[in-house]
This record gives C-alpha cells, structure tokens and sequence, in this order.
C-alpha cells in the first residue's frame, strides 16, 4: 500500500508541474493514477498469493498429511484471532477521533485530536482492509490443502511413493515463500531521494 502511494504522489507532483492543469484549461489525467493504483495492486498480491498457495503444499510435503493438519487447525485459530483483534482495535481507534472530535479532550484541532488523527490512520486500513483479508487467505489455504492431498499423501517426505518429486516440489514452494517476503520487504525506489529533496 505504501509503495503504490508513493507512486501515485510522484504522478500527481507530475501533473501539478503543467501549468495548463493549473489555469483549468486543461484537464489531469485520472486514468494515469487509476492504473498506477491498479497495477501496483495486482503486482504486490503475487506475494501474498504465492504464501497462500505454497505454504500447505510445503508443510504437507516436507512433514506430511498429519503436520499439515495441525498447520491448517493453527492457521484458522490465529487467523481468526488476528482478524478479531484488528477489527476491534481499527474501530477502537475510529471511535477514539470522533468522541474527540465531539469536544472530549479538546475537540477538534487539540493535541489530542491530532494524535487521534494519525491513529485512526492506521485504525482505518486495519478495521476495513487488512482485518477482512485474513478470512480469504484462511480459506485459499484450507481449499489449497483439500484439493491437494491426493498430491501431497503420494509425494511426500513422510511415508509418500515419489520422495524425490514431492522435495523438488516443496523446494519450489519454499523458494516462491521466501521470494514474496523478500518482495514484501522491498524498499521503494526513489523513495528515500524524494523525501531528502522535499
């Protein structure tokens, strides 16, 4: 999400340079920032997709049928309780700007109003977007797992007929997890030479 905003600032300082945008004669391109959102979008869920998909096939694979069942009953358990806690706190730090917004604490423009501002910042993108995201990654991983045991009973580690097939697989898995963190981790480029200019 950050580095997608860090793009479509850079196209917005883009356009704000043309005088033309400025006078109102001409208008700014929205359809540049439409797609800058959307491909960055799409680009940054390989990852989180990637983790999806190859973390059961791995732990099946690697430690077999009865490990990736205590995987998947240890995934729903924190899942939930993670997606819980993040709505409760998104909305706990919602509500915290509008009662201060209506008057507690100073009301609007105090010092607790602007904390409470940057806190319903990340309260916000937690309660509405990354709270709700925890129920589909639960679900792509057990609909992953239950579509591929076949799979993962005759090619694993543990008691399989094709050991040889089933490592080669889970080293596949294992190397498209590690790539989608380290992708995760990526810095944006440009973003520290912007931020020395401003």
């Amino acid at each position: 999400m950050g580095r997608a905003a860090y793009y479509i600032v850079k196209e917005c300082r883009v356009q704000f340079r043309d005088k033309d945008i400025w006078a109102g004669t001409k208008k700014p391109d929205y359809g540049r920032v439409v797609d800058i959102c959307t491909s960055t979008a799409q680009k940054e869920l390989i990852g989180p997709g990637l983790l999806a998909i190859c973390a059961p096939i791995a732990v099946g694979l690697l430690l077999g049928p009865y490990a990736l069942g205590g995987f998947l009953a240890g995934m729903i358990v924190v899942g939930q309780l993670l997606a819980v806690f993040m709505a409760n706190a998104g909305g706990a730090w919602d509500n915290a700007k509008k009662m201060i917004e209506d008057g507690v604490y100073g009301g609007k423009g105090s010092e607790a109003h602007k904390a409470a501002v940057t806190g319903d910042t990340v309260g916000d993108p937690l309660k509405d977007t990354a709270g709700p995201a925890i129920n589909p990654l639960i679900k792509v991983m057990n609909m992953v797992s239950l579509l591929l045991l076949g799979v993962i009973m005759k090619f694993s580690l543990y008691g399989g007929t094709h050991k040889l097939v089933g490592g080669v697989m889970a080293l596949v898995c294992v190397g498209a997890i590690v790539w989608g963190v380290l992708q995760s981790k990526k810095e944006t480029p440009g973003l520290m030479d912007s931020d020395s200019e401003s």
